[in-house]
């Protein structure tokens, strides 16, 4: 008898306590029912709120109200970069082209800013027609011709790259010299001798400046730069040889040669 009386005395004493245990104050002043009999769980120092997942792995946000993310300026040029590599791959002539149009606008008026002195005396003709020349011929023949290169040659060690640039001086450069102020020369309304006139006294100088200065960016574009980013690193080095070229093509008309 005593020995039940012991028993229903610790049952009670033992459900009175549970039931002093099935609410908690929570750190917002709310009751968190606790499940009898189960774990009691921890509460975070700090609080967290999960963002909607609406574009992948939900973020964690502290109360504060702010994630850590990279500056606006960081992602603006990556995001610039991601775009343009995209459009090399999917649309690679266009892109090359209108890259090629922009870096020729940019080196004329840079080759005009130069001996001018005033804004109102540019010649926005010659731009346009720099621009019409890096767009319909130079972009997709440096697309062409780079990508006729890496079929060539294949391999990327030093006496493949010497082979290229040697390929470069010999036959691409001289040959897109020619065409280049063969057209500016006749879309300026010069006649077939006063155009051979200028191309025996403008093309053999701007082929010894060349051969100066191409070499070094031609090693740098062949060894170290993917087949699909040569044409835009080779534009690229191209804006300080176009300042020289576009002013060389706009030298007064020399004398007319008989043919």
């Amino acid at each position: 008898m005593t020995g039940a009386l012991f028993r229903n005395a610790a049952s009670e004493a033992a459900r009175i306590f549970r039931l002093k245990l099935t609410a908690t104050a929570n750190p917002f002043g709310k009751l968190d029912p606790l499940p009898i009999g189960g774990n009691i769980r921890r509460l975070q120092s700090r609080p967290f709120y999960r963002t909607p997942q609406f574009l992948g792995k939900a973020k964690e946000i502290g109360v504060s109200g702010f994630c850590t993310s990279s500056s606006s300026s960081t992602v603006s040029t990556a995001g610039f970069i991601g775009w343009y590599l995209g459009m090399v791959k999917s649309r690679p002539v266009l892109t090359k082209s209108v890259t090629s149009s922009l870096i020729y606008i940019a080196a004329d008026l840079s080759s005009q800013t130069i001996p001018q002195a005033s804004v109102e005396s540019y010649d926005l003709v010659r731009t346009a027609r720099m621009a019409g020349y890096g767009l319909l011929i130079l972009g997709p023949t440096l697309h062409y011709w780079f990508n006729l290169m890496s079929r060539l040659f294949p391999k990327r060690d030093l006496i493949t790259t010497f082979k290229k640039m040697a390929m470069g001086q010999t036959v691409y450069g001289p040959a897109m010299n020619v065409v280049f102020f063969s057209l500016n020369a006749a879309l300026q309304g010069e006649n077939g001798s006063e155009i051979v006139a200028r191309l025996k006294r403008d093309l053999l100088p701007t082929m010894l400046n060349g051969v100066m200065y191409w070499p070094l960016c031609d090693f740098i574009t062949f060894k170290f730069c993917p087949v699909h980013l040569q044409p835009l690193v080779s534009n690229s080095f191209s804006y300080l040889w176009t300042i020289y070229i576009t002013y060389m093509a706009s030298r007064a008309k020399p004398t007319a040669i008989a043919i």
